[in-house]
């Protein structure tokens, strides 16, 4: 009786859960029918994210991505088959680079400060640039508010939005600075025509019409509350670097100090095409990410895989990098 009783009750369980299935499947095939799909659409969200240094904020926000094309070409003094197993093995493309392009503003001691400015209406690299003022507006930032651009060197992707093509700043209430090495040597209008042209071009537009409120840092100076220029040349004569200080809690933000989180970790003296001084770049990033490293300071790339925030670790003759994981940002 009982293998009976539990054979029927069985059986009545499943007719029951088939008519429910034929219900749900009818209901839904009606809603289907009056059911539209959304358009296909390629554009992205505006890109912010905030995090706090200790009494600083620190909101980064996105220029666009910048494709640099064939990475056997940008990346000098490793044979090819090495690179693209570089990239393989940390499931990247071998056959592109893309760069992003992180710019962060940081609000500490009553001010509130936008360090690079990404391409402008630029377009050497491509459409995808020159979304930094859409980015901006999404995280309620307006240009008018920003006190100060710091530029940690002349290159068009980093000086391309200051001055905007209606003649006017784009930040019209900041004072601008940066390293005099770099003014100097990348608004020389003696270098125009030459292999430099277009980026000589390109800081002569957006630094000299705001000479009048450019300030020179030097290394190692408190130009601003809480931030300290370190001087990281090679990559341009006048790199700098910059260390974030707030209520005992640091980040460096690193600028183009490294170009990439494996090819330029886990070989640190390998060349980029980009660099003014190769050899000398690289001596600047081995010495400041070795510091990074021994010191536990969190570090911040312009160019690293979005937001470009992390932490160095060396690994044999190398480096490691380790993003910070998004949502830590969500328990402060």
């Amino acid at each position: 009786m009982g293998n009976e009783r539990f054979e029927i009750d069985r059986r009545n369980l499943l007719l029951a859960g088939g008519a429910a299935l034929s219900g749900a499947v009818l209901g839904a095939n009606s809603i289907a029918a009056h059911a539209r799909a959304s358009p296909v659409s390629g554009a992205q969200a505006p890109d912010f994210y905030r995090f706090a240094i200790g009494d600083a904020q620190v909101t980064i926000v996105s220029d666009g991505p910048l494709p640099l094309g064939d990475p056997t070409q940008s990346f000098l003094g490793v044979p090819a088959d090495e690179i693209r197993s570089m990239l393989n093995h940390s499931f990247l493309p071998t056959d592109e680079i893309v760069l992003a392009q992180n710019a962060p503003v940081v609000n500490i001691g009553g001010k509130l400060i936008l360090f690079d400015t990404g391409m402008g209406s630029l377009k050497q690299f491509g459409p995808t640039t020159g979304r930094l003022k859409s980015c901006l507006a999404a995280a309620n930032i307006a240009l008018e508010d920003i006190d100060a651009v710091v530029c940690s060197h002349a290159h068009w992707d980093h000086v391309g939005g200051i001055w905007g093509d209606d003649g006017k700043p784009t930040f019209p209430n900041a004072q601008v600075y940066i390293s005099q090495t770099d003014y100097d040597f990348w608004t020389d209008e003696k270098k125009l025509g030459g292999d430099l042209n277009g980026l000589v071009k390109a800081a002569i537009h957006n630094l000299k019409p705001v000479r009048d409120r450019m300030v020179f840092f030097q290394d190692e100076q408190e130009f601003l509350p809480g931030i300290h220029a370190i001087s990281a040349p090679g990559h341009t004569l006048g790199h700098s670097c910059f260390m974030i200080e707030s209520a005992g809690k640091t980040m460096c933000y690193g600028g183009d100090l490294t170009h990439h989180p494996v090819l330029l970790f886990e070989k640190p003296l390998m060349e980029f095409a980009f660099d003014t001084d190769p050899k000398l770049s690289a001596q600047s990033r081995v010495r400041i990410l070795k510091m990074l490293a021994s010191n536990r300071i969190p570090f911040m790339s312009y160019h690293f895989p979005w937001p470009g925030y992390g932490h160095v670790g060396i690994a044999g003759e190398g480096f490691e990098y380790f993003p910070e994981p998004l949502h830590l940002s969500l328990l402060d």
